[in-house]
């Protein structure tokens, strides 16, 4: 989490709370780290972590956003900011839909 940390100060986010969301709460079986975050304006921010080694395809944009929409009900709310950590090859056209979807890419 300190990494996590350590590069969204690097790119000028502070967040004064963040709260580690367990996927077995939300019924996911993946191996993600989802984090529910509070800035210092009071903004929400649902932050999700991937490490893997295939490539990121666009059939995993719909399960980010299926992850994305059980998070959301979830805590029942909606977040401003949607924020995804990627260590593994990304295709172009899943870069693009994350985009159009209003993700933030790092």
């Amino acid at each position: 989490m300190q990494i996590l940390v350590d590069s969204l100060r690097e790119k000028g986010k502070i967040y004064k709370k963040m709260q580690e969301v367990s996927p077995k709460d939300l019924g996911i079986r993946n191996k993600i780290k989802i984090y529910k975050a509070t800035d210092i304006t009071g903004y929400f921010s649902a932050i999700i972590a991937v490490s893997q080694k295939s490539r990121i395809l666009m059939k995993d944009v719909r399960k980010f956003e299926e992850i994305y929409s059980k998070l959301s009900t979830y805590f029942d709310h909606n977040f401003k900011y949607k924020l995804i950590f990627i260590d593994a090859p990304l295709c172009s056209k899943a870069k693009e839909a994350f985009k159009t979807q209003g993700w933030k890419i790092y």
